[in-house]
């Protein structure tokens, strides 16, 4: 079982002290951070508010709901009650900090009308976008993150050692979904995977079974599914009946105290063809691969072209990471406190790789008769990728 967390005061100072080191590359006065997950991890709370973060100084942290457990969440020792949007520079003003001629704003997630009053809120200020600044920050995971992303990790995995009493022959990939749902939300699965790409709307995770994990998605991954409806999230498990002898794919994130773990595992009622038997082996193959090329200093470019690469030589490049034109162009993505964080695994990519990064890498296939394929978890040690997750990788048939 999962306890709720309070983040550390040394953590948050840590933070934000990297972050000012950060936003004075920007000859920026402060950043006035917003965005729930920016907040949280700046400040430890995700109460409505504006957390101010000076190129130097102590930060302030503005809530308009709820001050109460903000007071209570957070270790900033500057907490104050704000009523209205537009005192905020008065705010700042009372707390010494009377000018900001550059101020940064997160502008890869505010919305335009959003940025506008911002704009007549602070007309005397230029505003910049520091998102960069953010995610530079971010990258890089403290023993206490990676710590939490373990224990996200060892709930996930609990989950799929329960998933063979779950399996029923003729029960819907949705009954299916939900019974996987409440194994982790009972182990403190926070409700919530969290998405920075606009409209990448995203629920707890993925099960098709058969031929619906070759039905596309809007969604950018690999593996689709029809999904309930049209109407909202129209991907993962749908109403399909499961059947024997049909490979059922399960695909979850796990998000406790905020983060993120990412992982795939494959079973079946039965057995599957030998063409999903020798590309699931594939799958195994191109892992291993990516994981010896997965070194500090190593490029996330190299990565990916390995992989694919590989899938070519085993005859599965059109099925590699989709099928046919739904391929999708990466293979690995970070994981924190978002599902799609740096680093990411794709042609163009040349940041390199360094102790502290987190990560899942997802070499998947995608046939007619369905999806197969492996995710793990990964964060990156002094001498490479060390795994997070560790629920056995046979495909368990029952």
């Amino acid at each position: 079982m999962s306890i709720a967390r309070y983040t550390p005061k040394s953590e948050i100072e840590s933070r934000i002290a990297r972050f000012q080191a950060e936003i004075s590359k920007f000859d920026c006065d402060g950043a006035m951070i917003t965005h729930h997950t920016n907040l949280f991890y700046f400040s430890g709370t995700s109460q409505n508010g504006h957390l101010f973060i000076p190129r130097s100084g102590d930060p302030i942290l503005m809530i308009r709901k709820s001050y109460t457990r903000a007071r209570e969440e957070s270790p900033i020792e500057h907490i104050i009650d704000l009523k209205s949007l537009k005192r905020i520079p008065e705010r700042l003003k009372d707390a010494g900090y009377s000018s900001s001629k550059v101020l940064g704003f997160e502008l890869d997630v505010i919305p335009y009308n959003t940025y506008a009053l911002y704009g007549k809120i602070f007309s005397e200020s230029k505003i910049i976008d520091i998102s960069g600044a953010i995610k530079a920050v971010r990258l890089i995971k403290s023993p206490y993150e990676i710590e939490l992303l373990h224990e996200a990790c060892a709930v996930i995995d609990e989950v799929y050692s329960e998933v063979p009493d779950m399996l029923r022959e003729g029960m819907t990939e949705i009954e299916l979904a939900s019974l996987f749902e409440a194994g982790m939300r009972r182990r403190g699965y926070g409700g919530c995977c969290k998405m920075r790409a606009f409209n990448q709307d995203f629920f707890f995770g993925n099960v098709t079974s058969g031929s619906s994990g070759a039905v596309p998605t809007y969604f950018d991954g690999p593996i689709g599914g029809t999904g309930l409806t049209p109407a909202n999230n129209p991907h993962g498990a749908g109403w399909k009946k499961i059947k024997r002898d049909e490979i059922i794919y399960i695909d979850y994130t796990c998000v406790v105290n905020g983060y993120t773990a990412d992982e795939a595992r494959m079973f079946a009622i039965g057995k599957i063809s030998d063409t999903l038997t020798d590309a699931y082996n594939a799958a195994l193959t191109i892992q291993k691969e990516m994981l010896d090329l997965a070194k500090p200093s190593r490029e996330c470019q190299a990565i990916y072209k390995k992989a694919l690469e590989l899938a070519a030589e085993f005859g599965y490049a059109e099925n590699f990471m989709g099928l046919g034109d739904e391929r999708v162009k990466f293979v690995g993505h970070g994981v924190g406190l978002e599902l799609d964080e740096a680093p990411i695994f794709a042609e163009g990519i040349r940041m390199q790789l360094a102790p502290g990064m987190t990560f899942a890498l997802e070499p998947k296939f995608v046939f007619p008769e369905g999806a197969i394929g492996i995710e793990n978890t990964f964060a990156m040690g002094e001498q490479g990728a060390v795994f997070l997750t560790h629920s056995t990788e046979e495909i368990i048939s029952v």
